[in-house]
This record gives structure tokens, sequence and C-alpha cells, in this order.
């Protein structure tokens, strides 16, 4: 029986050690929660409906998603959007999805009603208020502007008969927030029901609805 050490392989030679470089680290892509929203939860702006008197300037989509939310969490009665395709980048957002939710569920009287032009993009998208509509189909109503009314250009969200967050040209992220504006709201409330007094259902929405 030979006595001779293993070798490491079949010639009896050492094999030359490896050199091994790591790759360095992989950067792991989740996708985004459901809603739109990623990163740090959204927060309400701190300023409260019916007593706040100062108009906030708002630039950006962080300042008009923050103050969306502080409205519609705070509203009581009644909210009216009127959008013009439900911009997904600002109303899209998980967290104001869910306070629409807890607002429509917090009393069988509060109405959320939306009037949009184009509802395409909503569909295709899976929108999530289009989703809670579906889930609360007696308290979230949706409709489309009629083609042949003399819509007004700007998009904005009444709270109540004093909060409103005002868009005069929806294709830009700016806007004005107001938290104390009863005369103001008042004007937009008329304008709002009577565009919706001649609105029509949408077939597109008709058929994710039911």
């Amino acid at each position: 029986m030979s006595n001779a050490p293993e070798s490491d392989n079949d010639h009896g030679n050492e094999l030359p050690a490896l050199d091994f470089r790591s790759p360095g680290r992989f950067a792991i892509h989740n996708p985004a929660p459901e809603g739109g929203e990623s990163g740090p939860r959204l927060e309400p702006a701190p300023f409260v409906l019916g007593q706040h008197e100062h108009i906030e300037e708002c630039q950006g989509p962080e300042p008009l998603r923050s103050h969306a939310l502080a409205l519609i969490q705070q509203a009581r009665r009644s909210l009216c959007l009127y959008t013009p395709d439900l911009e997904p980048w600002l109303y899209d957002q998980r967290a104001i999805v869910e306070a629409c939710g807890q607002f429509l569920r917090a009393h069988p009287r509060n109405r959320l009603r939306i009037l949009l032009r184009d509802s395409r993009r909503a569909v295709g998208d899976g929108h999530g208020l289009l989703r809670l509509a579906r889930q609360l189909t007696s308290n979230c109503l949706i409709r489309k502007l009629h083609p042949d009314y003399p819509a007004d250009d700007s998009a904005f969200l009444l709270a109540d008969d004093c909060g409103l967050l005002l868009r005069p040209a929806p294709s830009l992220p700016s806007g004005q927030a107001h938290y104390r504006n009863a005369v103001r709201v008042r004007a937009l409330q008329r304008q709002f029901d009577q565009a919706w007094d001649t609105s029509q259902s949408d077939p597109d929405l008709r058929s994710l609805l039911l």
C-alpha cells in the first residue's frame, strides 16, 4: 500500500489559488406599492379646514398631494372633484384613496362626486378611485362631462363648503389651496353642479363599475 500523500490533481501538482473578486452589490428594484405611491408616506398639510385663512401657493406634485390629502381627511359632508382625467400623479396615491374611502364610510350621506373629461387613462391604468367607486357605488359617483358643455379648463377639488384645491392649468403641477374661502367655493360649487346636471355616464366606466 502506498503512503504517498493525496495529490490535488491527477498529475500530482498543486493547483494555483483561485483569484476570486466579488462583483459588488446588486440593487433590487421592487415595484411601487399599489396606488402609485412610493417612498415616504404622504403626510397631510398642517392646516385646519374652516380656520386657516391664508391662501397656500403650491408648486410641485408633493405640496399638491399634501394639500389634497389634508382637505379630503377633514371633509365631513361633501367632496367634488373636477378633473381632466383623474390625474393619477395627484389622486392615484394610496393615502389619498384611503382617505376618500374613510370619508365615504364615515357616514352614509357623505358623497364623493367626480366629473372628468376623459376616462380612458384612468380605466386603462386601473386608477385607485375607480376601484373605490366599484366598492362604494351608492356614494362614490363618477360622470363624464358632456362634450357640448362649455367646460372650464381648470381643475379643482371642493371640500365641504369652504375648502378648495384650485389648479388653473391642469397640465402644470401648480395651484392654490384654500381652507377657508366660502365665497369662491360657492361659485365653483354652482359651476360643478351645472356641469354635473348635463353630464353623462361613460360606457367605459359603466362596464368597469358594474
